[in-house]
């Protein structure tokens, strides 16, 4: 009975487009049932990732993905997932699913933008789309099909792999009050965000998660931004920084991703192919689900607990990075064919949402404040 239901669930789940199992569902799956006939010619893949391994919310993700093909397809696809440094370190996935070493990796596209420009739109953009806006660009408004435009000359096959949803601002030991505070800062910080600052005086670095404590703790770097309060409790930034900033203007919906080997992919069977998607379409929205119950009482944890202050940037901050945000964006879009035709669709969907969220997410949310 609980392979019929999991085989429900594929199929409800691929016919509904979308629709999402509850959490503790996907943390139960696991092995085959003992009972189960034995079976032959099992697939095996090699999964790494760009984090720790389990680490919470982004290490899950892709633990809870190779669960759930391997109940669906009654263990004939078998995936090994890997944390940072285990096969590989946290930036070489990417050439390592494009070189068939591995058959899939999961990681965050912007860290590839030295190969590809225009994947920077399809993780998080300073003053972009949210989590929810980016599912309904990526699923129903045509940014798959780019986003696999943009893979497809490193042989590579992207599926969305859950979204962190708004991001902190980062963990500072000195105040920001206004953007000449910026100035001389070296911070962590990926993707556009980091050129954002750059524009601004500041010396933006990219590291992987693991290393942050260590070197705000040695004075390496002195700012630094992750994820959010779940993920950055687990890394004790609290202790080797005081004040924690909002909101997120550089990653208002990271998107995580799946990528995987175009030739692994195809040689599956079909039925195979159609469990890998739907399990990595399910995973997607269980991130997004974690990160919004479990940000909550880390988030209290930090502030009540801990000591951390949790502060705001200033508004005059704020308007000031996202007009060099827009500055910087448009600038390099004109210099990559690929990015300016990503960029124009993005913007065009980013557009009309935004006009439709006035008049209900936005509207209802300035309601609520009252």
């Amino acid at each position: 009975m609980r392979h019929l239901g999991c085989l429900i669930f594929a199929v409800l789940l691929i016919g509904l487009g979308g629709c999402n199992p509850a959490p503790q569902h996907i943390e139960q799956t696991a092995a085959p049932h003992p009972d189960a006939t034995p079976v032959k010619d099992v697939i095996e893949w090699r999964l790494a990732t760009s984090w720790p391994k389990n680490f919470a919310g982004l290490g899950m993700a892709p633990e809870r993905f190779a669960k759930l093909v391997n109940e669906m397809s009654h263990g004939r696809l078998q995936i090994h997932v890997y944390g940072a440094g285990e096969l590989m370190p946290a930036f070489a996935v990417f050439d390592g699913v494009s070189q068939g070493k591995i058959q899939m990796a999961h990681a965050a596209s912007y860290y590839w933008k030295g190969k590809a420009p225009a994947s920077q739109f399809f993780s998080s953009i300073p003053f972009g789309m949210t989590a929810q806006e980016m599912n309904g660009w990526l699923h129903y408004g045509g940014g798959m099909a780019l986003w696999e435009e943009v893979y497809r000359p490193f042989g590579i096959i992207p599926l969305a792999g859950g979204n962190t949803g708004m991001q902190m601002g980062g963990w500072f030991n000195k105040p920001i009050n206004s953007i000449a505070d910026f100035k001389g800062l070296k911070i962590r910080m990926p993707g556009l965000g980091g050129e954002v600052l750059k524009r601004v005086g500041a010396v933006p670095v990219n590291m992987a998660g693991r290393e942050l404590y260590g070197a705000l703790q040695t004075g390496s770097i002195d700012a630094a931004e992750w994820v959010g309060p779940v993920n950055d409790l687990a890394f004790g930034l609290h202790k080797v920084a005081k004040y924690y900033y909002y909101p997120g203007w550089h990653e208002p919906g990271s998107n995580m991703e799946f990528l995987i080997n175009k030739g692994a992919f195809e040689s599956l069977p079909q039925d195979l192919q159609a469990i890998v998607k739907t399990a990595a379409r399910a995973i997607n929205q269980d991130m997004l689900d974690e990160y919004t119950t479990r940000n909550v009482t880390a988030l209290d944890t930090l502030v009540k607990d801990e000591g951390v202050v949790l502060k705001a940037f200033p508004p005059q901050v704020l308007t000031e990075l996202e007009r060099i945000s827009q500055q910087v964006i448009e600038e390099q879009a004109e210099q990559d064919p690929m990015m300016r035709k990503v960029y124009r669709a993005y913007h065009a969907y980013e557009q009309g949402v935004r006009e439709y969220h006035k008049i209900s997410e936005d509207a209802y949310s300035q309601q609520r404040q009252h």
